[in-house]
C-alpha cells in the first residue's frame, strides 16, 4: 500500500475489489459472453469521453452511433468530462461507488495511479484487449501497471516545433530551429522582419518537460527514487525557459488560459512559433494564417545545451471500472472503440494519432501532420512508471506557471515544487540537489 493514501481512499479500494470481484459472472467480468456471443450482450454502458469538447468530441460521438449500430442491444449513454476535471472526478466517484463510468478516457498518466488505488479492472485476456500486438510498443506500455494492462491505448501524440513558414521566409529563416539558442535567434529576426512575436511557451507544466529532457533530466528518476525536479540540471532547463521570455523571444503568457491565447495568436499569424501536439492543428488550420495547410511546418522539439532534443509521450487509454455493473458491454465498448478502423476514422478527422500499427494506412500517413508526429514518436521520452505520475502535474503547475510569467524565481518555485511531492506523494523518494 503506497504511504499516504487516507483511509477513506483505502476503504474506497476494499468496497471496489469486494464490487469487482463478488458476482463477477453476473455480470460478465471474465468476458466469456462478449466474447462468445457478442449479439447477446445488452445494457447500458456510460461513457466519460475527456476529449475537446469542439475540436475532437464530435468524431467519438459518431464512434458511439457507429457502435450502437452493430450493437442494438447495448445502449451508449455519453458523457463529456472537461480533461481538467476528470482525473480528480473520477476519483471521487471511484473512491465513493458512486457516479463513476463504466468506461473512461483516461490520461496515460493517469491509469498506474487508478491501477494501483484499485480503481480499475485488469483487462489482461478481457474481449476488451484485442490483438495486443497490433499496438506500439510505447503507448502499450503507458497502459499497463506492475505487469498487468489495465487500459487499452486510444490515441497516443508528443509534442513538436508548429512554424509559419510564411513568417520564416520574411524574415529569411531558411531552416526551423534545432536548439532553444536557435529559437532565440530566430525570434529576434523575425520581430524585426515582420512584426510578429517569435515563440509560444505554455504555462501548463506538462509543456515544460521538453526543456527537461533537453538537459538530460525529468520530473523524477523512479528507478532511483529521487526527486529530480530541482536538481541542477532541471534548473538549467527551466531557465533556458524563462531566458526565452525575458529576452522577448517568448511573449510573457497569460496566467489564466495562456495557453489558448498563444495558439489564437499563432493561428492567425501574430506569432511564428508554438510548441505543441496534434491535437491542436484542426483548430490551427481553422486561422487566418493557415488557409494554406502548406504554410504549418512542424519540427523536432528543440534541444537543450546537452545537444539532447525530448519530447513526452502522451496520449489517451480507454479504461474499465473495477465496479462495472456490465462489464461484457463495456469491452464490447473498448474493443470497439480501439479497433484499427475507427482509429483510421478519427486521425483522418481531426488529426489525432492512432496506437494500432495497422491504423497507418497510407490515406493516415500522407497527411504531413501526422507523419511528422508519427516519426517523432520514434524518439518521444516515456513518462516516469508510477502512479504518482498524473499527480505531480499539480502542484508543479502553480509553481510553473509563477516560473513563466516572472512571479517566482526558477530555484524558489522548484524547491518548492520538490518538498511538496516529497511530503505527500513521494515519500519514500530522496530529493536530487
Amino acid at each position: 500500500m503506497r504511504r499516504g493514501i487516507s483511509v477513506a481512499a483505502v476503504v474506497g479500494v476494499l468496497a471496489l475489489t469486494a464490487t469487482a470481484c463478488g458476482g463477477g459472472g453476473d455480470n460478465g467480468s471474465d468476458g466469456s459472453k462478449a466474447a462468445q456471443d457478442p449479439g447477446s450482450v445488452s445494457g447500458t454502458v456510460t461513457w466519460w469521453d475527456t476529449s475537446d469538447a469542439t475540436n475532437e468530441a464530435p468524431a467519438f460521438k459518431k464512434l458511439v452511433a457507429a457502435f450502437e449500430a452493430k450493437h442494438p442491444k447495448i445502449k451508449v449513454e455519453y458523457v463529456n468530462v472537461p480533461f481538467d476535471q476528470a482525473q480528480q472526478k473520477f476519483k471521487t466517484a471511484a473512491s465513493t461507488g458512486k457516479g463513476a463510468p463504466d468506461v473512461l478516457r483516461s490520461d496515460v498518466g493517469w491509469t498506474p495511479g487508478f491501477a494501483q488505488l484499485g480503481y480499475l479492472k485488469d483487462l489482461t485476456g478481457t474481449p476488451a484487449l484485442d490483438k495486443s500486438d497490433d499496438f506500439l510498443e510505447g503507448p502499450l506500455k503507458n497502459a499497463a501497471y506492475q505487469g498487468k494492462t489495465y487500459g487499452v491505448p486510444q490515441v497516443t501524440d508528443t509534442l513538436g516545433l508548429l512554424y509559419n513558414k510564411e513568417l520564416f521566409q520574411k524574415a529569411g529563416i531558411d531552416k526551423p530551429p534545432a536548439s532553444w539558442q536557435e529559437v532565440k535567434e530566430a525570434a529576434g529576426k523575425i520581430k524585426d522582419k515582420t512584426g510578429a512575436a517569435g515563440i509560444g511557451l505554455s504555462p501548463d507544466s506538462y509543456y515544460s518537460l521538453p526543456f527537461l529532457y533537453g538537459e538530460n533530466s525529468d520530473l523524477v528518476d523512479a528507478g532511483k527514487k529521487k526527486i529530480t525536479i530541482a536538481d541542477a540540471a532541471s534548473r538549467k532547463g527551466i531557465e533556458t525557459a524563462v531566458d526565452l521570455v525575458k529576452s522577448g523571444a517568448a511573449p510573457k503568457p497569460a496566467g489564466t488560459d495562456g495557453y489558448n491565447v498563444l495558439k489564437t495568436d499563432f493561428k492567425n499569424g501574430k506569432l511564428a512559433m508554438l510548441i505543441d501536439g496534434p491535437w491542436a492543428t484542426k483548430e490551427i488550420f481553422g486561422g487566418d494564417a493557415y488557409t494554406s495547410r502548406d504554410n504549418l511546418g512542424i519540427a523536432p522539439v528543440p534541444a537543450g545545451s546537452t545537444g539532447t532534443a525530448g519530447a513526452p509521450v502522451g496520449g489517451h487509454n480507454l479504461v474499465v471500472y473495477a465496479g462495472s455493473k456490465n462489464f461484457d458491454a463495456s469491452y464490447l465498448f473498448t474493443r470497439f472503440m480501439t479497433e484499427a478502423a475507427q482509429q483510421e476514422s478519427v486521425a483522418t478527422a481531426i488529426g489525432v494519432l492512432p496506437t494500432r500499427k495497422s491504423a497507418y494506412t497510407k490515406d493516415v500517413l500522407s497527411d504531413p501532420v501526422r507523419s511528422a508526429y508519427y516519426h517523432a514518436l520514434d524518439k518521444a521520452h516515456p513518462r516516469p512508471p508510477i502512479p504518482q505520475g498524473g499527480d505531480l502535474f499539480t502542484d508543479w503547475l502553480q509553481h510553473y506557471t509563477k516560473i513563466l510569467t516572472l512571479k517566482e524565481d526558477p530555484k524558489e518555485g522548484m524547491d518548492a515544487t520538490a518538498k511538496a511531492w516529497q511530503s505527500a506523494l513521494l515519500k519514500d523518494y530522496g530529493i536530487e540537489e
